[in-house]
């Protein structure tokens, strides 16, 4: 029954690129990639070890997988087109970027996250090794797998258009010059001219969001020279039901506001942006910057917790 139930579902094996194959296609080939890295003092032995023990990972996770049911191998670049089946298995050979990367394109499908070289990677979202998987893929479908649910952003903007983040959402300009909007939390509202906005969720939390609230602290301790501790949870839950939002150095002037600069949004209260940039406005999910949709004058976006939730495999 076991085995009938291995053979009808899909297992579908997400890889990316090394940073040897982005040289490789950037300078066409390993000789003009050897010379541009060791011409900069680099070593580019690390980029070959790399290399290797990735794909070395790759290919036994393929073997693996290949004696428990169907596998459809997906790089990076066209997960976001790929359609995957309800009873789909996935299954990712990291970084964490990837994992991330893939979730947001899920709906229920579980993910399991394989680190390639514990000894390179951390790998907070890859509990596991590729030697571990022929059990964990038997235990998922026996259902003896604890699955941790990981919260989601979502934004959507007036003209239809969605993106999912799973760690955090980035509202502003592509360039470096200031991003103008109006924002609109609850019953508060004002026009704004900032370096963007920040909307991050409970797994995202301790990156881009806790990197801007050091920041703040450390320039209010020093301004004060006080030992101020903000009301900010250092660590929050993956499956919390809200997300945070915090504005990257807001300029008041006679035009814009400082007040409205963090704070939550919740199911009730979602947050509402609306542009005020004629070009180069952009909406992009979890610092993939290619991943973005457009967000110029007249578009407003709507932030909120995703109705949907990602299903990791731990």
């Amino acid at each position: 029954m076991i085995m009938d139930r291995l053979t009808e579902n899909k297992i579908v094996l997400i890889k990316r690129k090394t940073r040897l194959e982005d040289l490789i296609t950037r300078y066409n080939t390993i000789a003009q990639a050897k010379f541009y890295i060791e011409h900069l003092g680099s070593d580019f032995s690390d980029y070959i070890t790399e290399d290797e023990q990735y794909k070395k990972v790759v290919s036994e996770a393929h073997s693996e997988l290949e004696s428990l049911g169907r596998v459809q191998v997906v790089d990076r670049e066209y997960v976001s087109n790929f359609i995957f089946g309800d009873n789909d298995i996935v299954v990712v050979v990291g970084q964490d970027g990837l994992v991330a990367n893939t979730l947001k394109y899920l709906t229920n499908q579980l993910l399991i996250g394989v680190n390639p070289d514990p000894a390179r990677w951390d790998g907070v979202l890859l509990p596991f090794k590729v030697a571990d998987l022929k059990l964990v893929i038997q235990d998922v479908f026996k259902m003896r797998r604890q699955v941790k649910e990981v919260s989601m952003a979502k934004a959507i903007l007036n003209d239809g258009q969605t993106i999912y983040a799973v760690n955090d959402l980035f509202i502003g300009q592509r360039t470096h010059v200031s991003s103008r909007y109006h924002i609109q939390l609850g019953d508060r509202h004002e026009y704004q001219s900032s370096s963007g906005v920040i909307v991050s969720t409970g797994l995202g939390s301790t990156g881009w969001l806790k990197s801007i609230l050091a920041g703040a602290t450390n320039i209010v301790n020093r301004i004060s020279d006080k030992k101020i501790k903000m009301q900010q949870e250092r660590k929050l839950e993956w499956n919390i039901d809200y997300l945070y939002f915090s504005v990257r150095e807001p300029f008041p002037s006679r035009t814009s506001k400082a007040d409205i600069v963090f704070g939550k949004v919740t199911k009730g209260c979602p947050l509402k942006i609306l542009s005020q940039m004629p070009e180069s406005g952009v909406i992009f999910s979890d610092g993939i910057e290619s991943d973005y949709l457009q967000f110029n004058s007249g578009i407003e976006a709507t932030i909120m917790l995703a109705e949907k939730r990602g299903h990791l495999v731990v």
